[in-house]
């Protein structure tokens, strides 16, 4: 996508041992902005982001710009591509989504606008800037539009399979965050028996919930939590593909519930009320739902673990490489081992 980059190697810094923002300074995130074309003012506010780099970028003559820098040796062309031409797909059919820039003047070598720029080492998009407060759960208006909004998305993402991007398994978000994990000396050493044993039968039962389930796989946002989703004079506003997947359509749904077992079957029926505007619901995916939720937690500790040499990781997770950390979160993969075992959440009825 304007460069010589294999499709099916991430995209890399030139010296991977640096960290991996070391030189993205001022001075290249603007001359990034300008070499597309923009005339910036100068101002650069970074935005909230862990994985990538997020900037609201000051535009002389227009809008303000958001630019994203996307971390070295995560993704390869190949699946950005896949990720913008999904918000492109989305933004088509109206569906509230922020949309990504694309230069309409330059073309790849399948003949589609380029999205994806790079300057330096760096690959980056541009997006227009957009504001919002992030989805209030107990707000079962926003609640039934976002299960609305989630049914146009799954709608779009039943047209055809991703062909790069991952797909949600238990080998790649559990199997392969445990080996990791034991690989490092971030788990304290007196625990690690404990971990081995409690995350071993864990990915057990969650490997057998996903191989047990003949879940139908389409084109996900793959992290739709509240954060993600923002309403401004009560309409709602989607954001961040970044970790698009393939996967059951659960997925994005059972991060919308919380509390007990009444409020999640309470949201659960006022989500799905607006789910079924645009698509049917499987109920056989609820089983999966604790599968799912306990596959979170074990990729998040590796999620961490693997960005330590990230300056931005142990200022954000000081508490990372503590004994309490790690006793909780083995007391936590504990209570999932009993979830996984438990009856799922009733289908609704309308």
């Amino acid at each position: 996508m304007g460069n010589d980059q294999n499709p099916e190697e991430p995209l890399s810094n030139k010296n991977p041992t640096e960290t991996p923002f070391q030189n993205l300074n001022p001075d290249c995130i603007l001359d990034a902005i300008e070499s597309q074309g923009f005339y910036v003012n100068g101002r650069i506010t970074a935005l909230n982001s862990y994985e990538n780099r997020v900037y609201l970028i000051g535009i002389e003559d227009g809008p303000d710009l958001v630019a994203k820098f996307y971390r070295p040796n995560r993704w390869t062309s190949a699946q950005i591509k896949e990720e913008h031409l999904f918000i492109q797909d989305l933004v088509q059919e109206e569906v509230p989504i922020v949309p990504v820039i694309v230069d309409e003047n330059r073309e790849d070598d399948e003949g589609d606008p380029i999205s994806l720029f790079q300057h330096t080492e760096f690959h980056f998009a541009l997006f227009p800037m957009r504001s919002g407060h992030p989805l209030e759960l107990d707000n079962y208006n926003h609640l039934e539009t976002i299960g609305r909004v989630l049914g146009q998305i799954h709608s779009v993402g039943t047209r055809f399979p991703f062909q790069h991007r991952n797909s949600l398994s238990a080998d790649i978000m559990g199997w392969q965050s445990r080996d990791w994990i034991l690989s490092t000396d971030h788990l304290p050493s007196d625990l690690k028996p404990a971990y081995e044993t409690t995350s071993g039968f864990v990915l057990e039962k969650i490997s057998q919930h996903l191989e047990s389930n003949n879940f139908r796989k389409l084109r996900l946002h793959g992290d739709f939590h509240p954060g993600n989703i923002l309403f401004r004079d009560q309409n709602p506003l989607i954001v961040d593909l970044d970790d698009c997947v393939s996967g059951p359509a659960i997925q994005d749904i059972w991060m919308l519930l919380s509390g007990d077992e009444q409020q999640q079957q309470h949201q659960l029926k006022i989500a799905l009320e607006g789910y079924s505007t645009f698509m049917d619901f499987d109920p056989s995916e609820l089983r999966l739902i604790e599968a799912l939720r306990s596959l979170r937690i074990i990729h998040y500790a590796a999620w961490i673990s693997k960005r330590w040499n990230d300056p931005a990781f142990p200022k954000s997770f000081p508490w990372f490489t503590s004994n309490r950390f790690w006793s909780d979160h083995i007391l936590q993969l504990k209570e999932q081992l009993a979830a996984l075992d438990s009856a799922p959440l009733k289908m609704p009825e309308f």
